[in-house]
């Protein structure tokens, strides 16, 4: 299991990435790891007793560029229970690329159900070993609406630098 820092403007947050039942998940999060793309993003969407949003958004909320989109392995097994990582996406179920978010609690309504367009589900490919102070504190952060994005914090949560642990 790979782990990666995520060292933020509000402290460290270190995850476990599941590569053995989420390898496509973990592949592309290590992808963007290694190549630099989270540094300089924001944690841009916050729901209090819901989730933290990021890995996709500068500051002033602009779009950055991502890749290829990945297939949706929500039927992995894996569940959207607190402190896990699990890939945003939109309406179609296989569009995840960049932008993640960690759970703050038990969010049993993202888990896969089935093959179809309700059932896809969220997947999980990681969870939160240190750091979930942290995230509880992203989760008391005042937020505004944005450039059309709601949920947005008032001051800019940065992702300074996002590092892969070597086991």
């Amino acid at each position: 299991m790979s782990k990666v820092i995520i060292s933020t403007t509000m402290g460290d947050i270190t995850v476990e990435l599941d590569d053995e039942k989420a390898l496509i998940g973990a592949e592309n999060f290590i992808h963007y790891v290694m190549e630099g793309f989270f540094n300089g993003t924001l944690f841009h969407r916050i729901i209090p007793n819901f989730m933290a949003q990021g890995g996709g958004m500068l500051p002033g909320m602009e779009e950055k560029e991502s890749g290829a989109p990945i297939e949706n392995e929500a039927d992995n097994g894996l569940k959207n229970e607190r402190g896990t990582l699990a890939y945003a996406r939109t309406g179609d179920p296989h569009s995840a690329t960049t932008q993640f978010f960690i759970n703050l609690k038990d969010n049993s309504f993202l888990d896969h159900s089935g093959k179809n367009p309700q059932g896809w589900g969220y997947a999980v490919f990681g969870k939160v070993v240190e750091g979930m102070d942290i995230v509880d504190a992203m989760a008391g952060v005042e937020t505004t609406t944005r450039r059309g994005h709601q949920d947005v914090p008032i001051e800019d949560i940065v992702i300074n630098k996002a590092t892969l642990i070597e086991d």
